[in-house]
Order: C-alpha cells, then sequence, then structure tokens
C-alpha cells in the first residue's frame, strides 16, 4: 500500500486533504501530516511517501525548498504543490523542484483526483480500482447513490474517524439528533447495527494492512481504533473465522 505525506501549517487544511478523497480506495494505507518545514523533513526521511503533498508557505518556509531538499537526499517520492497564491514565480519554483502539479486553493477534488490517479498508473506503476467498485460501500455491497444522504455522511465520518473512539452517540450530538432514533434509521437504511457497520469497516481496514504490511498486530490493531488487542483479536476471529497471524502465514 501507498504512503502519503500532507504538509500544512493550518490543522484543518490538513484535516480536509485527508477527507477530499478516499485514499484507502486508492491504495493509501498511511497518511501522515506535518504543520512545520522540520517535521515534514523528518516525517519523510521516517516514512518515504510516495506522495507528498505540500502547501508552498509552511509558516515563514517554502515548501519548494523542502522538496529541494528531499531531492537531495533522493528520496524516491513523488510531489503535489498547493497554495493559496496564483503567483507565476511560486508555480515556476514548483516545476523547478520537480513537482507533479501547482494547485490552487481550495484544491478541486476532481482537479486532485485526476492529477493522483495519473501519478499512481504513470508514476507508482500502480493500477486503478474498477470505478464500479468506487462507487460501491465495501461493507453493504451497495451503491452509495443508493443511500440517503444522511446515511452516507455516517458512512463518511467511519471512513474518516474509524481509529478514534468513535460511537453513534458522537455521530448523533453532530447532528443534533437523538442517537437511538438515528441508529433505527441508520438500521432500517442498511440493516445493520451502527456498531455492526464500524466494526466491520475497522475489520476490513485491519485485513488490508495484515495482507499488505509487516507491521505487528498490536499496531494494526490500534490503527483501526482497537487500543485492546484481546478485544481485537476477538472480533476479527468472529468476523473472518481465523486470527490475524494465521490470515498473514497464508499469504
Amino acid at each position: 500500500m501507498y504512503k502519503l505525506l500532507i504538509v500544512d501549517d493550518e490543522p484543518q487544511i490538513l484535516e480536509g486533504m485527508k477527507r477530499t478523497l478516499d485514499w484507502e480506495k486508492y491504495g493509501f494505507g498511511r497518511i501522515e501530516t506535518s504543520e512545520t518545514y522540520e517535521g515534514a523533513i523528518s516525517k519523510a526521511v521516517e516514512i518515504l511517501p510516495d506522495l507528498a503533498i505540500f502547501d508552498v508557505c509552511i509558516g515563514k518556509q517554502r515548501g519548494y525548498d523542502a522538496i529541494h531538499r528531499l531531492n537531495e537526499l533522493r528520496l524516491p517520492s513523488k510531489y503535489i504543490i498547493m497554495s493559496g497564491y496564483g503567483e507565476f514565480q511560486y508555480a515556476l519554483e514548483a516545476i523547478r523542484c520537480g513537482a507533479k502539479d501547482y494547485l490552487l486553493k481550495p484544491v478541486d477534488r476532481s482537479k486532485l483526483q485526476q492529477l493522483v490517479e495519473k501519478i499512481i498508473v504513470e508514476d507508482l506503476n500502480g493500477k486503478l480500482a474498477d470505478s464500479n467498485d468506487l462507487d460501491l460501500d465495501p461493507v453493504l455491497g451497495v451503491r452509495y447513490d443508493s443511500l440517503s444522504k444522511l446515511t452516507n455522511r455516517i458512512l463518511l465520518i467511519v471512513k474518516a474517524e474509524y481509529a478514534q473512539n468513535l460511537s453513534l452517540k458522537s455521530v448523533a450530538e453532530r447532528f443534533r439528533m437523538n442517537g437511538t432514533y438515528l441508529g433505527q434509521l441508520f438500521l432500517k437504511e442498511t440493516k445493520k447495527k451502527f456498531s455492526e457497520y464500524l466494526m466491520a469497516y475497522r475489520m476490513l481496514r485491519a485485513k488490508e494492512r495484515i495482507q499488505s504490511t509487516d507491521e505487528k498486530i498490536i499496531s494494526i490493531a490500534l490503527s483501526v481504533g482497537y487500543p485492546n488487542l484481546n478485544y481485537f483479536y476477538s472480533h476479527f476471529h468472529a468476523y473472518f473465522g481465523k486470527s490475524p497471524s494465521d490470515l498473514r502465514r497464508k499469504e
């Protein structure tokens, strides 16, 4: 799976970029962020991202200078620069440092999607998932456009925050709705309780990481929202009929 690094000195921009695309569907199993120039260099050297997205201005420093530095270190990463400024000089510097493109903020989702797909195919020698698969929910097996806006919003929250301490109550509070009522609506449309859907989604993400990485099982458990390893093993075995270790040995 691919690794992604997003660098911007504004936390809300970082969160927005993490949600702009369904990165996991494109094969990005690890997403790291940094709000500083120094942190970006350190993170990049640590994880060797396949793709790094830099804001042109990181505090008083410049994203293209960071890319120049990483190029000197011979990192194999591909880069995208984004900026709230349309100055030609910034775009020119982006070209000079070898960035694949220069995107203006607010970043257009379709442009970013097209660029990421191009990088995956042309630079990372990867393949894109079937477009029909991208339209299907991995747990429910139904098209997103067949579900209500409310349910789609709930599914989006799960995708973005499954690694956190997520619950139906916390989701209901965001919508200023009664948790029991929201749970009934979700169950009626999806034929699954919210807790069942959340567990299933976490299990699918865990399976992907087990099959595509050498990470320790305890790290994977934490990354999908299970601080209790025994609890993770119990759910995993109940869902797949085998342990995480058994699944990895058969790969």
